[in-house]
């Protein structure tokens, strides 16, 4: 089962749910985690590195030239050669990368001298300290907007990005969904029909085109199935028109609150309604946001949104378990 739901403003207030929601919330306890993509999800690499401080300034052009030359730091173009030293006691305030640890070698016992670093090579090393180990990132640093973003993974990660008040609106939906019920400011709620009407009718198809029918289309007739709704209020109508373009697509600008992960099918079908969120439950042995392919990260697609996993992770679970 899965509702889909508009942004909308924080004074619209949902109506109180049934008391046996609320016994069924105290046995589940859940974090709202964003999937991330591998580059995202993965440490950050560091590299050993030898600097040396600078404690002739004036050599500093000069011995950056030729460490270039001794010691080039191929794909490590992101870092610079010289930079201020942190320990600000030092009375030198420069220090410059002198190699990678694994480009020399030297008795892991033995304290390294700049005479090992250099022995074999014709550098005068005037200007130089002793050497000392420090470590640097192995890949470039995040863009602005990067930056921005990692901000936001990580907020949510912390559980910092979604306030009380949201966390509590999101778990009253993502109920709605294990339920199928149709609580106030939900516009669409259906759940799996592929067992009985068509084979291709996955519960995030069937919201999909319940969409569609509020919105005046829609491809199919949920008779039969008196949980599958739409809302056809004039509210509803309204905030599915966009002023500016006259008429969006399906579902943008709404979230989507689905208990189990959606497949390829469903995550491609997403893409292509421009859905705003994705929370899911439960991961799926074939899931497309995270347990098997990761779609909505895909760099090639021409629309990308946020995928959140564990919502009530042990609810719908559990809704699976029954299904079987």
């Amino acid at each position: 089962q899965i509702t889909c739901n508009p942004l909308l403003p924080s004074s619209n207030k949902m109506e109180p749910q049934a008391k046996r929601r609320k016994e069924m919330d105290k046995y589940d306890t859940w974090d709202v985690l964003p999937v991330l993509s591998d580059e995202q999800s993965r440490d950050t690499e560091l590299l050993p590195t030898y600097a040396a401080p600078i404690i002739e300034k004036r050599q500093t052009s000069r011995l950056v030239k030729e460490l270039s030359l001794i010691y080039p730091l191929p794909g490590l173009q992101h870092i610079k050669r010289v930079r201020a030293c942190k320990d600000k006691s030092t009375p030198h305030p420069l220090e410059v990368i002198v190699c990678l640890a694994r480009d020399v070698q030297v008795i892991d016992c033995k304290e390294v001298t700049l005479a090992d670093l250099l022995h074999s090579q014709s550098f005068d090393s005037i200007g130089l300290g002793e050497p000392f180990l420090v470590k640097i990132p192995a890949n470039p640093s995040l863009t602005r907007p990067q930056f921005e973003k990692d901000k936001q993974v990580t907020s949510a990660l912390r559980g910092q990005l979604f306030t009380a008040e949201q966390k509590a609106k999101v778990q009253e939906y993502m109920t709605a969904a294990v339920e199928a019920g149709e609580p106030e400011q939900i516009v669409a709620v259906g759940h799996d029909c592929k067992c009985g009407s068509h084979p291709l009718h996955h519960a995030v198809m069937v919201c999909i085109d319940l969409m569609a029918c509020g919105q005046g289309g829609g491809a199919y007739n949920y008779e039969k199935y008196p949980v599958c709704r739409f809302s056809s209020s004039e509210s509803f109508r309204n905030a599915c028109y966009a002023k500016e373009t006259g008429q969006p697509y399906i579902c943008t600008g709404y979230d989507l609150y689905v208990t189990g992960e959606p497949c390829v099918m469903c995550a491609m079908a997403l893409v292509h309604t421009r859905i705003k969120r994705v929370f899911y439950g439960a991961p799926s042995i074939d899931g497309a946001f995270g347990t098997k392919y990761k779609i909505h990260l895909q760099k090639d697609l021409n629309h990308h949104f946020e995928v959140y996993e564990g919502v009530m992770r042990n609810a719908c679970e559990a809704l699976f378990k029954i299904d079987r």
